[in-house]
């Protein structure tokens, strides 16, 4: 089964070496808020407001989403861009409702179904990689969850903002969750973090910069940011094309639907272990197509290896864009898969760990990378294969600077 994957940290940034002075005031109503939370999205710089609503926040020139939040108002979203920047900014923070909040309170109960809805959200949002086995969510009871059984669909929402603490890669991280769902095949969720630095000896420090750059390698960050570079061969990463299509193997849905039925009708007389070769009446073919629906829905053809970057990207004015037909394979031959990779999937056959693969599928054309390395549409992409098992426990801060990668 293939599991897609889009995150969306929705972070938007641009650095460059002078530095900006950011001041500004936040009020609720006619008074000011002291302790509201104010940062650079997906960095580490941010501050809270004084005593009185003041705050100070020196920044790198170029664009980003500076966000205003304070427990119990709705967060604000300023995209900031310091050539146009006009001190000091004034913020307005109005309350929430609380309807949604007092539902989500009295319906919250840590039961047993809690607890298992849990461990699948932490799967699914820190993932199973080295990194995320010491990766804590410190105040898990700040998550309400809903699942449906039918269509296998989690929910999650938070109450109030997580608190992260990876101690794999040295960071403690607030993050706002806004939206966060998962699907038999699709896992989104849509937030705001806050990432700073745990305090730790040498040996700490010497152990967090060496997997701060193994997160870092082989990362989409690092596939966009060697675009931009110009240096994606030379970094280790191979890009292939390739076209999916529909499986001509696999019945229709319509084929399928009346062979169940059928099957369903019949099942006081069918023998499911038949071997069945040739098919000689309607149950034998409706099991045929029953056994058949269980084929992937499509099949990928590999048409074009190792892709010159030119042939996906187009250079502008205004920036790079990747533009291309069908969709790209990733294959960053540097580091191997872990073995939990090979793992996840229960039915999958034991086999050495290989080079990371992924595959990228996307949603509209041309897509722009930012100056930082991140598209500025993250919803254009979905991400299958390797990007999809590295999840939040292996992110980076997009002011992470990788001393001594492999680029």
């Amino acid at each position: 089964m293939r599991i897609r994957f889009s995150i969306l940290l929705l972070f938007l940034s641009s650095f460059c070496f002078s530095q900006i002075i950011i001041t500004g005031k936040v009020y609720e109503v006619n008074s000011v808020l002291q302790g509201a939370a104010v940062y650079l999205n997906n960095t580490m710089l941010g501050t809270t407001t004084n005593a009185k609503g003041e705050f100070t926040l020196p920044v790198k020139k170029g664009l980003y989403q500076l966000v205003i939040s304070y427990l119990g108002y709705e967060k604000i979203i300023y995209n900031l861009n310091t050539s146009t920047y006009k001190k000091p900014l004034k913020f307005v923070l109005k309350e929430t409702s609380n309807t949604l909040n007092e539902i989500v309170v009295k319906k919250t109960i840590y039961n047993q179904e809690w607890r298992y809805n849990l461990e699948s959200f932490k799967k699914d949002f820190l993932g199973t990689t080295k990194f995320a086995e010491d990766c804590k969510i410190e105040n898990p009871k700040v998550l309400h969850f809903d699942f449906n059984r039918k269509t296998n669909l989690l929910i999650a929402i938070a109450r109030k903002p997580l608190i992260i603490k990876n101690k794999s890669l040295g960071y403690e991280i607030i993050y706002e969750l806004d939206e966060f769902e998962r699907s038999n095949q699709t896992t989104v969720y849509l937030g705001y973090a806050r990432y700073k630095t745990l305090k730790g000896g040498q040996r700490k420090q010497r152990k967090w910069a060496k997997n701060r750059l193994t997160a870092y390698n082989g990362s989409y960050l690092h596939f966009y940011q060697s675009i931009l570079r110009n240096t994606t061969y030379k970094d280790g990463f191979l890009v292939h094309q390739f076209k999916r299509l529909p499986n001509p193997e696999r019945p229709t849905a319509l084929e399928i639907k009346k062979a169940q039925t059928l099957i369903r009708l019949n099942l006081a007389n069918l023998n499911f272990s038949k071997k069945i070769e040739n098919p000689k009446t309607k149950l034998d073919s409706a099991l045929v197509i029953s056994r058949k629906a269980r084929l992937p829905k499509f099949k990928d053809y590999l048409y074009k290896s190792k892709v010159p970057i030119k042939d996906i990207i187009e250079r502008k004015p205004n920036g790079t864009y990747f533009n291309f037909k069908h969709n790209l394979v990733l294959v960053y031959t540097k580091e191997k898969e872990e073995m939990a990779f090979i793992l996840r999937n229960t039915f999958s056959k034991l086999r050495t760990p290989t080079y990371q693969t992924s595959t990228l599928l996307p949603n509209t054309m041309p897509i722009k990378i930012e100056k930082n390395g991140m598209l500025e549409n993250p919803l254009a992409v979905l991400y299958e294969g390797y990007w999809s098992f590295e999840k939040f426990a292996n992110s980076l801060p997009l002011d992470y600077v990788p001393v001594g990668s492999s680029q």
